[in-house]
């Protein structure tokens, strides 16, 4: 067995206590004899909820010798309220401990750079290895079989139950419901993700009529259907006769699902069932295409636009081809406007059609921007928003005003648009004719959706679990403007050459794939583009020589790091390959006395 670095673990710490341990704080040494994996999250973070799915088939086949504890470390100020910390433990289904850690207190002696972060602590309590991102379960799968046996051989794994105790589970017909249509016949069609599946409601918004699925997590069509999570809806254009009347983002079974009301049948559209990763096709049939947590879905142009919210991208459906394709989007994480082609979004998971069939308004979560696609120019621009740490609850002038991560847009009839603002739990408006953003309503908790309804607006509050309808004031709200950025501390680093290394090492009995060219790819990128004299760009090489602009005072580092790896045997015909990948955007300010190198770990030690 291959010898592994050794450091001591240090101690989980958190202002906001304990979550899923029967109200007892848990300690390292608490923990000693199990394998533990701290995975350091954000509920906001797409890449995060991916990983929490990753981790459940191994969480369940080590539940005696392994512990995984969530470490919540906040990026938006509404993360950090232990409300809310509780409420995305119950609806993401996290089956492990969590440390609610507001102030990054364990974030920081981990020396943490990314959401997500996972950190795997041997039974002794030393850390023994460190991954960023996604796609590393098979490679803890392995690493965790081998401290199986070293440590049973050496006595110091001790099985038996961990130290998780689940919560009293919560009633009622709907669990944090995702978005919401309106039927022609007045009822509304409800995205229930909670409970995974989807729920019609009569005419006032409570009442239950039926619900299409069983509760149960799955993708399965038919007369007997199953989601997981589903969020996004929208009604199919009358005329059209595709079988189904409702197209549905079936956000975590990573497909597109068509629902025929008449008998409540379930058809996948597009999508396999699988994650899509870099390198993985673009467009195709739909059936054959893998797709990436779509949030939301609109019909625009003739087509059924998408939120792919796990790259960071626009798509579409074309019913009538079967097809499905990239139509917007780099699949970097940002905010830069221009033609569709070269726009970078961050979580789109909210979508909108003007009146006119012209714009798509685009709720651009992670930059906490509303964005519009234009039909005619193929464009992407931004309306309100800045970037990936600016965020608040501030109205007025929209190149000013702020918001913090919203998650849906709604078209009213004056032709403005209402703003689910989730993390403000409040309605806002954005008046295009004007350029002015207002506020509409406030204490809507985590609003994610809303739909017109004769002159009023109904409200999806996902996390009071129920539709809210709210009369739109002919006055805005007066609310305190807030401003934030994200509480993460600049990294300092000299003026002039920057050595930035991405440490990769291979899972143990697995090599990197060469057989088709280079197996590793790193893209780097600043905010603002001035920062960097050179060194931007793709290249093949996990280590660039970057120079800083003395000039720029500080700003952001993009960094979107992928290696491929393959098993290490000559004698596996078809070897089992995987795709370990992580975005970065590292904070940055110039100091003369700052470091001259920047590690940043994809997966390994450094």
């Amino acid at each position: 067995m291959a010898s592994r670095a050794r450091v001591r673990a240090p101690e989980l710490v958190g202002k906001g206590g304990w979550l899923n341990t029967g109200g007892k704080d848990l300690t390292l040494a608490d923990l000693r004899g199990k394998i533990v994996i701290a995975d350091f999250w954000t509920f906001c973070c797409i890449n995060c909820l991916h990983v929490l799915d990753e981790l459940r088939e191994l969480e369940e086949k080590h539940r005696d010798t392994v512990v995984i504890v969530g470490v919540h470390s906040p990026k938006f100020v509404h993360e950090a309220d232990h409300l809310a910390v509780v409420d995305a433990v119950a609806r993401y289904e996290v089956h492990h401990p969590v440390l609610d850690d507001p102030e990054l207190a364990t974030w920081k002696q981990y020396a943490v750079r990314a959401w997500p972060t996972l950190v795997v602590i041997d039974p002794e309590g030393y850390v023994v290895a460190q991954h960023a991102g996604e796609g590393h379960a098979h490679a803890i799968a392995a690493l965790v079989e081998e401290l199986e046996a070293e440590h049973a051989a050496k006595g110091t794994l001790r099985r038996g139950d961990g130290p998780y105790v689940a919560p009293e589970p919560q009633a009622g017909d709907l669990k944090f419901p995702g978005k919401a249509v309106r039927l022609p016949d007045g009822h509304y069609l409800v995205a229930d993700s909670g409970h995974h599946s989807l729920v019609e409601l009569a005419e006032d918004g409570e009442t239950v009529l039926r619900r299409i699925g069983d509760g149960e997590r799955g993708l399965v069509d038919g007369a007997a259907p199953r989601f997981s999570e589903p969020q996004g809806l929208a009604l199919v254009p009358a005329g059209l006769d595709l079988g189904y009347d409702v197209v549905v983002a079936d956000t975590v079974n990573h497909a597109l699902r068509g629902v025929r009301l008449a008998d409540g049948s379930v058809t996948t559209l597009a999508g396999t069932g699988r994650q899509w990763w870099q390198g993985s096709a673009t467009e195709g049939p739909a059936r054959e295409v893998d797709l990436s947590s779509p949030w939301d879905v609109a019909w625009f142009d003739g087509r059924v636009w998408i939120a792919m919210a796990g790259v960071h991208q626009l798509w579409a459906f074309d019913p009538a081809a079967g097809t499905v394709a990239a139509a917007a989007g780099t699949t970097n994480e940002g905010l830069v406007d221009g033609p569709v082609a070269e726009a970078w979004f961050a979580q789109p998971s909210g979508l909108a059609v003007s009146a006119d069939g012209e714009r798509l308004w685009v709720a651009d979560s992670e930059t906490s921007a509303v964005r519009w696609v234009s039909r005619e120019t193929r464009s992407v621009h931004t309306a309100v928003g800045t970037g990936l740490f600016d965020f608040g609850h501030r109205d007025g002038a929209a190149d000013q005003a702020l918001l913090q991560h919203p998650l849906g847009v709604t078209v009213l009839p004056d032709g403005s648009v209402a703003i689910s603002d989730t993390y403000n739990h409040a309605l806002r408006r954005f008046d295009p004719a004007t350029g002015e953003v207002t506020t509409l309503a406030t204490d809507v908790r985590e609003p994610s959706g809303a739909v017109v309804v004769d002159g009023d607006i109904v409200v999806v509050e996902s996390a009071r679990h129920r539709l809210t309808r709210l009369r739109l004031p002919e006055e805005a709200v007066q609310v305190e403007s807030v401003a934030h950025r994200t509480q993460r501390a600049a990294t300092e680093v000299a003026p002039g050459a920057l050595q930035l290394d991405v440490v990769f090492q291979a899972p143990s009995g697995q090599k990197l794939d060469e057989r088709y060219g280079p197996s590793t790819r790193l893209l780097v990128s600043s905010t603002p583009p001035e920062l960097l004299l050179s060194g931007a760009g793709a290249d093949t090489d996990l280590s660039r020589e970057l120079v800083l602009n003395e000039a720029v005072a500080e700003g952001v580092l993009h960094v979107s790091a992928m290696a491929a790896s393959c098993d290490d045997d000559p004698e596996i015909e078809y070897p089992a390959c995987h795709v370990h990948q992580q975005d970065w955007g590292v904070p940055v300010k110039l100091a003369a006395e700052g470091v001259s190198r920047l590690p940043l770990v994809l997966a390994g030690m450094e």
